[in-house]
């Protein structure tokens, strides 16, 4: 294999990435990466930003996060691995991290990463973070263990049915992986837009989330995902009721709307991300 061009050695630039390692200098997109455990998850962000990555502590928890960059035509992306959940109800520190993350943080792509041998139960995460945020990137891996035990996956039709696009990978065979990333610049540039398909709730819930949505508004402009909070504080979420009362959402809010630092600075000084 040849050296890549212009850099004068092997770099990985072969498969379109090169790994970056956690030089965040000058970043250009954030991604999340989402799954629940055992998905391959950590093999693909092991895959996409090489060795040179940033291990520690999520402020004020005992629970690992890891994160790194890679670059994709001229871009950078820093790639926040969050914690392995099966959901984002906030039942557990895992959940919590991944759902603040995910509400709070912004990231420009959520990559959510399925294991197609058991696809039924894992896309009830992915069906609770396209309530959250429409810039989904479904990675549906280990198709190569599904082909094995004889599963066939139809993925246009799962991309279709979900509303956001389906990359199959087979992530420990770097399958996969090209696409992956090259779906992910799209999402993040905007050159591909996802339109979820959400859940339908009963028409009372609905109504009472119309009723819930401006109140909320006028307590926190330029609050994300009001329509997400309002939905947990009606099924009973503790948690976004405790930071409705503690004023923590409107810490948030106010430093969203004000803009004063670039993401994701702003809300690692609300001690939710890390800088």
């Amino acid at each position: 294999m040849g050296a890549c061009g212009g850099c004068g050695s092997k770099c990985g630039k072969q498969r379109g990435v090169i790994r970056l390692g956690v030089d965040a200098s000058r970043l250009d997109y954030l991604v999340a990466l989402a799954g629940n455990p055992n998905t391959g998850k950590s093999t693909i962000f092991n895959a996409l930003t090489g060795l040179k990555q940033h291990t520690g502590n999520w402020p004020g928890k005992t629970v690992t996060r890891a994160e790194g960059m890679f670059e994709h035509q001229r871009k950078r992306f820093k790639l926040i691995d969050l914690p392995g959940t099966y959901s984002l109800l906030s039942t557990t520190v895992d959940e919590e991290i991944a759902r603040d993350f995910l509400l709070f943080g912004q990231p420009d792509v959520t990559i959510v990463v399925l294991d197609a041998t058991c696809l039924e139960r894992n896309l009830n995460l992915a069906l609770q973070v396209v309530e959250i945020t429409d810039r989904v990137v479904v990675c549906l891996n280990l198709m190569d263990e599904a082909q094995r035990k004889g599963i066939c996956i139809n993925d246009r039709r799962l991309s279709v049915d979900l509303g956001v696009p389906v990359v199959p990978c087979a992530a420990r065979h770097k399958v996969g992986l090209d696409e992956l990333v090259r779906t992910t610049h799209e999402i993040a540039s905007g050159a591909l837009t996802a339109h979820p398909r959400h859940v339908a709730a009963n028409h009372g819930t609905m109504e009472a989330v119309d009723e819930l949505v401006p109140m909320i508004q006028s307590m926190m402009p330029g609050m994300p995902s009001v329509r997400w909070v309002a939905m947990r504080l009606l099924e009973g979420d503790k948690r976004i009721r405790q930071a409705l009362q503690t004023g923590e959402l409107l810490q948030l809010a106010a430093a969203l709307a004000s803009r004063k630092v670039q993401q994701p600075q702003t809300l690692a000084q609300a001690k939710l991300v890390p800088a």
